[in-house]
């Protein structure tokens, strides 16, 4: 068993997201594990761009409200507790709602060995959010 050093908070990149995010990243295991955590802290109205993941991703929320929605599909709204799952190259987005924090535990694998492209595409920002949610 080791302890692994924490690592610094991150402010979630302009590029890639709208609004105020932090994230703590989970330090990874040693190979031949590809699991990569982070807790993604997001203000009120914050939210990533549109994007996909290699591997698909998996969402835990931690706390408060949000809203995630895959490309043409409904916004949904998520609370602390919910875990929602992505596909494979499914492009999605997800934040907080106007007016509550929402944070989530983000679980996604590096790409394996011989496996081409980024781990994550990232698209345009999301040009619809909703000002109310459902």
């Amino acid at each position: 068993m080791e302890l692994r050093p924490r690592q610094v908070t991150a402010k979630g990149a302009p590029e890639i997201f709208v609004g105020d995010v932090w994230i703590d990243a989970v330090p990874a295991g040693d190979p031949p594990s590809r699991t990569r955590v982070a807790l993604v802290r997001f203000a009120p109205g914050a939210r990533n761009a549109w994007h996909a993941h290699a591997n698909g991703q998996t969402l835990h929320i931690v706390d408060g409200l949000g809203l995630v929605q895959q490309r043409g599909g409904e916004i949904a709204v998520v609370r602390a507790g919910d875990t929602f799952w992505t596909p494979p190259l499914e492009w999605h987005w997800h934040g907080a709602t106007p007016d509550h924090f929402m944070s989530h535990l983000s679980i996604t694998e590096a790409l394996a060995e011989g496996q081409q492209g980024p781990e994550t595409d990232w698209g345009e920002h999301v040009a619809d959010y909703p000002t109310t949610w459902p």
